[in-house]
């Protein structure tokens, strides 16, 4: 995938009235999380999104005061294992390839190969803190000025420590299962792409279109899907549910909706469905 078909692709994310208590409104969280995705390896360079870092709602911690093993999947190395963690990766290459102007692949195998700076340390105990199930929400309403700091404070520790994970070297974060799912869907991307560009300028909406840049990340998850329907053999619902969850933690506003709708459209018009149930994973 190289700069020019990418270009194609994305042409074709406080007052209050009298005797009202008052409230500070915290935004969602989708937009930080973008902003971490096309982070190289250290040191830490985070790319701008298309919004600037914002205060959330934290998740709401485990009732043991440790995250749900839920949240992050890990192996006995204290590494990423799970398909989700896969298709994560995949979407950082994708997004930050495109930025760059580079082939997925190509940029996929020079993350993995690239070398640590000395002295760089890596606290695998911050994956235990990582939670692939964080999704952004609306703005929340807090009615005390305390609460708000609190969230505050909270929000910026799992922001730094998002920004540590998706910007650390792959192979201290992901297993060998993760680094080549996710090296075979960009594969399948790439091999795809220009098919799927034809495709996805028929199905997404006209607003998208219009603004190219604002949508990468959203078009990224739509290949990503894509390539994984026709090469992978996943079931197509379990696909777009993958998809639609990526959207919700990375993208903003309608992004998941439109996501799924243009993915039941492809499948509807492209997708063998029959086909894509042979040698599908069991469970996301």
């Amino acid at each position: 995938m190289e700069a020019a078909p990418c270009v194609r692709t994305f042409s074709p994310s406080s007052s209050s009235s009298a005797g009202a208590r008052p409230c500070l409104i915290l935004a969602g969280p989708a937009s930080r999380r973008a902003r971490a995705l096309a982070a190289p390896p250290p040191p830490r360079a985070v790319a701008s999104s298309r919004a600037p870092l914002v205060v959330s709602s934290p998740p709401p911690p485990a009732a043991s005061g440790t995250p749900s093993p839920a949240h992050a999947k890990v192996d006995r190395s204290g590494r990423f294992c799970s398909p989700r963690a896969a298709r994560e990766l995949a979407l950082m290459i994708s997004y930050a390839a495109c930025l760059e102007g580079n082939d997925v692949v190509r940029l996929f195998d020079r993350r993995i190969s690239a070398r640590r700076e000395p002295g760089f340390v890596f606290d695998k105990a911050c994956l235990l803190s990582y939670n692939h199930m964080s999704f952004g929400g609306g703005p929340l309403e807090v009615g005390m000025e305390e609460e708000a700091e609190k969230l505050t404070s909270q929000n910026e520790k799992d922001s730094a420590n998002e920004e540590d994970v998706l910007s650390a070297p792959p192979k201290l974060v992901y297993n060998n299962f993760v680094l080549r799912l996710s090296r075979e869907l960009l594969v399948a991307v790439a091999s795809g792409w220009d098919k799927h560009v034809d495709i996805i300028d028929k199905i997404i909406p006209q607003a998208w279109k219009d603004e190219p840049v604002a949508r990468i990340l959203e078009l990224c998850i739509l290949h990503i899907a894509m390539a994984e329907m026709t090469s992978k053999g996943t079931p197509h619902k379990v696909v777009i549910n993958e998809a639609v969850d990526l959207a919700k933690r990375f993208c903003d506003g309608g992004a998941p909706r439109v996501i799924n709708g243009c993915l039941r459209t492809f499948v509807k018009d492209h997708v063998d469905v029959a086909g894509t149930s042979q040698g599908a994973e069991s469970k996301s």
